[in-house]
């Protein structure tokens, strides 16, 4: 992996920028889509001219714009705007995996291991990583709001408060997607009247999880600079937080190689028909995963670019998804 100077083109049309060159093959999509709330976050916009993102970082808002070049000069170029540009150009290294080490799983003895399924996976996208975004408050206010329903009405849900009390990100002049919003920070979540989450489907129980913990939103921010296991353990003495919602935060924040969704509805039945043709529960898929300890959010992001599909029974069912925390 290495850095370099964005092209003089590239560096005079934003506050900030970047060259960034993963050493190997890279899939831009494929490593940051486990940052999108869905295909209407927002904060995110996927166009022709690159991937925007929309953020706050310590220095202040940022909007930032990520271009990938495959091929043997494979790298990935990032531009940022707004006062927040340098701080989000430092973090591009870490937020495209930068850190994230493939060598263990890739070591031939561990990889003969694997199910076929996952290594034919790895092999048909080499350009994987775990990305890492460093910022705690945007990973855990939306995964709070996924606790205890589906998927779709949590993100629905997760929209209409941006939309209300999200912010503009910052102008990039003509190139900019319009409608690209920042999400609100820990002092206008806070400030979000309890008649606005009811509007946006939020039962109480979540909002008021998601007050009692940014109430120490700089506390939060600082788990980034601890290891994930360090992390998880502290948010987890948040009352609300539990070994789920921990878990869907550190694969974000840390690009934990091994957090693994303990309590997900659909998570421990996929794994189970993808691995032994069989239905599992959580422990049963615990115990599938531990040989492969270290690497188990891994194995799952392979599994989930398998196209491997569980079967289906009867009608999608309507009921609420009983997730634990």
């Amino acid at each position: 992996m290495t850095i370099a100077s964005a092209p003089a083109a590239a560096a005079a049309a934003a506050d900030a920028s970047v060259r960034w060159h993963p050493g190997g093959p890279f899939n831009l999509l494929q490593s940051l889509g486990i940052l999108m709330r869905g295909n209407g976050d927002p904060s995110f916009a996927n166009r022709p001219d690159g991937l925007w993102i929309a953020f706050t970082t310590p220095d202040g808002p940022a909007t930032l714009r990520l271009t990938a070049a495959s091929g043997p000069d494979c790298h990935v170029d990032a531009q940022a705007w707004g006062p927040g540009a340098g701080s989000a150009i430092s973090g591009v290294p870490r937020l495209l995996g930068g850190d994230d080490d493939w060598s263990g799983f890739d070591e031939p003895a561990f990889h003969a291991g694997l199910p076929r399924l996952v290594i034919e996976a790895r092999r048909r996208n080499p350009g994987l990583r775990l990305p890492a975004t460093g910022r705690v408050v945007d990973s855990l206010v939306p995964t709070i709001l996924e606790q205890k329903v589906t998927t779709i009405e949590a993100r629905r849900g997760y929209r209409y408060l941006m939309y209300r009390y999200g912010s503009p990100a910052p102008d990039a002049g003509r190139r900019a997607p319009s409608g690209l919003l920042l999400a609100p920070t820990a002092a206008q979540w806070l400030g979000i009247p309890s008649w606005e989450w009811h509007k946006a489907g939020v039962g109480p129980q979540r909002s008021a999880t998601v007050m009692r913990a940014l109430r120490s939103a700089s506390a939060l921010e600082r788990l980034a600079l601890l290891d994930s296991v360090e992390a998880g353990a502290k948010l987890q003495t948040i009352p609300g937080i539990g070994i789920w919602t921990a878990a869907e935060v550190l694969q974000r924040t840390h690009g934990c190689p091994d957090s693994i969704a303990v309590g997900d509805y659909h998570l421990a039945s996929y794994v189970g028909y993808a691995l032994t043709g069989k239905k599992t529960d959580d422990a049963g898929m615990l115990a599938l995963m531990e040989p492969w300890r270290g690497h188990r959010q891994r194995v799952v992001r392979l599994l989930g670019l398998s196209g491997f599909r569980k079967p289906a029974f009867g009608p999608r069912m309507t009921i609420q998804d009983h997730r634990g925390h």
